[in-house]
This record gives C-alpha cells, structure tokens and sequence, in this order.
C-alpha cells in the first residue's frame, strides 16, 4: 500500500516537471533580484597604508586617500564605522629598491566583521609606486620669524628645543635636506620675552619626522639701543699758548654714539668735537695725550678712536711762523 502511494506521489511530481523546474528558477531568480534591488550602497575615504620590508621606504607620490565603496542592507553598512576598514597593499616581499605595482586590499575590523552580505570595492584597485632605501639623519630647525616688533624693541636672540630633529626617509630625498623650519612665528606688538610650542613644518609626506613634531620657541626681546657711529672727524689741538704751535700724529678720528635717536639723526660733529687738551704744556716737546670728545648732553660715547695721540708742540717764530 505505501508502494502504491509512493508510486502516485512521483507520478504527480513527475508530471509537467519542466514547467514547475521553470517555475521554481524564476522564484530564485525573483528572490535574488528582490534581495539584490534592497541593497544600497555607500562610500567613503580611508587612509592607505603601505607594508614595505623594514630597510625600504616609499620614494615616490602615491594616492594616500582611498575610495572605499560598500553594497549591503542599509540597516547593516551604515553602522560600519570608517576605521574598521582599512586599505592597504602589501610590498614586503620586495628587498631592492626599485619600481613596483600591488592591488589595493581591504581588511575588515570590527563592526563590518560580522555584516553579511558585504561587498566591497575601492578605487584606485592598485597602486604603482618606488621604493628606494630608508635612511635616517639628523636635521636642523630654524624659527620661521614674521612680522614688526613694538617700535622701539629687537629681538635680541632665540632657541628652538629641540635645535635639531631625526627624520627618516628615502635616500633619494633625504640626502638633499639641509634644513627644516617652523610655521610662522608672529613678532607683531611683542615688547617682552616670550615662549610658545610650534608645528615643524613637513613639506614632504615622504619624510617621517620622529616625536611629536613640534618644538619650543623662547624669544628673547629687549629695549632698543639707538647708535650712531661718527667717522673721518678732525682731531684739533686746543688750549696751545700763543707762542706755541702744535700737530698732532693722527688729524682724524672717529666715534659710536648712543642716544634718542631723533637727537642721533639729527646730531652733526662740530668742529673741535675731538680734541687734544694742551692747555697744561708750556714748552715745546713730544707729548702723548688722550683724545677727548665734546659730548653733548644725552649721548653716551660707546666707541672712540683713536684713544690718545701724540702732539709734538713747536715755538713760534716771529711773525707767527714755526721755530726751526
């Protein structure tokens, strides 16, 4: 009895079986088409990160950001977070340098380990790129400095801490840098010593600067001294008796004055500004005496010479000539 059951039941399904295998392939065929026109798509950019042998480095521009496109239910690829995918490609197995093309590979971290389905495709799909030998070298900083002061102030000195910082690279590159500077440093209405910590500025993503780069800045302000320096000026010979005559073994001299310096700008040397002093000698003779300057008041003589002269002095002669 069950035979015949059986027998009738296979008979049924045996009947018209190409339509009901057509029918059932359109049923998948519908479902997947349902399931694949619910899907979105969604996109967004992630760092590329480069895996190179540990004596090698990138020696060459490369795209650093890369186009990572998601396909899934909506419910499931807007929670993914942008830093559980990670874009890479992967060049360890390369020892010389040289120039190389990897595929852009995509690895899955939290939130889209578990997001099914999932399809994933980026842009650029790979990457071209030189690699050249990784080298590291000391490097010194200089202060980007910009700007006026207060009137009236300089910036008298300044130290960078560190002076100097170690940067890795590729040798093709980095054996050209000399140097590296600080973002500008603003000096505008400062009238005091001050401090502050600065970017290093890396113009090159190929060059990796170690610690946290960036630097303190300490200036060092003070008030500014106005001088002037005075040259070519006569040297004259006053308080001579009348019957004596005297020349002196320098005619000119020269001097650094400080003071305001309106009064500077405007001060002119009058003559018998410097000066030997004979009013205590009353013969004739060789005598060496200091040079004197007529300083008027307000000034400060920073710097003279010469500092002393000699003056050989002579008796007049009849009629106002020198004595042979």
């Amino acid at each position: 009895m069950f035979s015949l059951n059986l027998d009738k039941l296979l008979a049924r399904v045996a009947e018209n079986w190409l339509a009901k295998v057509l029918s059932i392939a359109l049923a998948i065929i519908l479902f997947v088409f349902h399931r694949m026109s619910s899907l979105e798509d969604r996109f967004f950019f992630v760092p590329l990160n480069v895996e190179v042998n540990a004596t090698l480095t990138p020696a060459s521009p490369y795209a650093r950001m890369i186009r990572v496109s998601l396909r899934g239910e909506a419910t499931s690829i807007y929670p993914i977070l942008e830093d559980d995918i990670e874009a890479y490609i992967d060049l360890k197995k390369y020892e010389v340098p040289g120039s190389y093309r990897a595929p852009v590979q995509i690895r899955k971290l939290g939130t889209a380990l578990e997001v099914d389905p999932l399809e994933i495709s980026v842009d650029p799909i790979e990457i071209s790129l030189e690699l050249d030998q990784k080298i590291s070298k000391y490097v010194p900083i200089t202060a980007n400095l910009g700007g006026s002061l207060q009137a009236g102030y300089d910036l008298i000195s300044y130290t960078l801490i560190p002076a100097q910082v170690v940067v890795d690279g590729p040798l093709s590159l980095l054996g050209t840098i000399t140097g590296l500077s600080t973002e500008y440093i603003d000096l505008d209405d400062r009238n005091g010593d001050f401090s502050l910590t600065v970017n290093i500025l890396n113009r090159d993503p190929l060059l990796v600067i170690r610690g946290n780069g960036s630097a303190e800045f300490h200036g060092f302000v003070r008030r500014t001294v106005p001088v002037r320096n005075f040259t070519d000026l006569p040297i004259s010979v006053k308080g001579l008796a009348g019957d004596l005559a005297g020349a002196a073994d320098v005619k000119t001299g020269s001097v650094r004055l400080e003071g305001v310096q309106n009064e500077l700008d405007l001060f002119t040397p009058p003559p018998g500004f410097l000066y030997l002093d004979a009013s205590g000698l009353a013969g004739p003779g060789a005598f060496t005496l200091p040079v004197q300057a007529d300083l008027p008041e307000g000034f400060k003589l920073l710097r003279q010479e010469p500092l002393e002269a000699v003056l050989t002095i002579s008796v007049r002669a009849a009629g106002g000539e020198e004595a042979p």
